[in-house]
């Protein structure tokens, strides 16, 4: 039950550090402004240049004006982030970002608390083993039972069980092991169908991505007059943007699932050596009916 509690706090804790990662850095961005000084006698040419001049820097006062009312409306951190390139670069993607943005949090946050989860979970299975059994031979079962109480991990808890059992002889050691070690595993795969899901979702949702920028591409083409590389640019980067998106989202997705399916299986087979090894005890100690 601790190790859950812990695990859960695990993954409100990574949800956390997830925010953090994608939250975007504070932007410092600084102009200067430059101010011409018109001579006393002026040609008609200098009089035209110093009048577009003055309407330059209306232009680019009326511009700074709105930007600043728009970092004001949307915030730091938000205005930053639209501004930045890879906020330039999201919005270029369309509407697809979004759902893909949000497979990577569910994808970040699962594997960082899987991380977690799998690497307290990890003991020395061989120390443990010899300390419950010398420990059963010298003191009894109920010591071994303390010894199993104090260690975490599911290997504890899975030899906790089977010796709760202990006097209702081996089958019912046996029997006890086997419920309480697919418990345990349900608990050590909770999150992987998460990570496994984005892995073979967020692909699809670049392609669509993809599928999308190529139909806004070749309906810029038909409603043109005149057909340039221009017209249908913004398209094709948005049919890229979302099919490199998808791929950089599902690659580590994907490893990550099959490195955790690896850590468990080998969690597994500890447990079912652990547990043979203890019921072959229980039987030379003569703990049977």
């Amino acid at each position: 039950m601790v190790q859950r509690r812990l695990s859960a706090k695990a993954l409100w804790a990574a949800f956390a550090l997830c925010l953090v990662i994608v939250s975007p850095s504070v932007l410092c961005a600084q102009t200067g402004g430059a101010e011409a000084a018109a001579p006393a006698t002026m040609t008609v040419q200098s009089a035209r240049d110093s009048i577009g001049t003055a309407a330059n820097d209306s232009m680019v006062v009326a511009s700074q004006v709105e930007l600043m009312a728009e970092k004001k409306r949307l915030g730091t951190v938000l205005y930053n982030l639209k501004h930045s390139g890879i906020g330039k670069q999201f919005l270029a993607g369309g509407i697809f970002m979004y759902p893909l943005l949000l497979a990577s949090i569910v994808a970040i946050v699962f594997i960082i608390e899987r991380m977690f989860t799998l690497a307290r979970a990890r003991i020395n299975i061989r120390k443990l083993m010899n300390e419950i059994l010398v420990t059963m031979r010298s003191e009894g079962i109920d010591s071994a039972l303390k010894v199993c109480e104090r260690t975490r991990g599911p290997i504890a808890a899975v030899l906790h069980s089977g010796l709760l059992r202990a006097g209702r002889g081996p089958d019912a050691v046996k029997e006890a092991i086997e419920t309480a070690g697919s418990i345990e595993t349900s608990f050590l795969e909770r999150g992987l169908v998460a990570i496994a899901t984005v892995s073979q979702v967020a692909p699809l949702l670049g392609f669509l991505g993809t599928v999308s920028g190529m139909i806004s591409a070749f309906a810029a083409i038909a409603a043109a007059e005149q057909v340039s590389a221009k017209v249908v640019a913004s398209g094709i980067q948005e049919a890229l943007i979302t099919t490199a998106t998808g791929l950089i989202i599902a690659i580590p997705a994907s490893l990550g699932h099959s490195f955790f399916v690896s850590r468990i299986d080998r969690f597994v087979l500890e447990m079912e050596e652990a547990s043979a090894e203890l019921v072959n005890e229980l039987i030379e100690l003569g703990v049977e009916k």
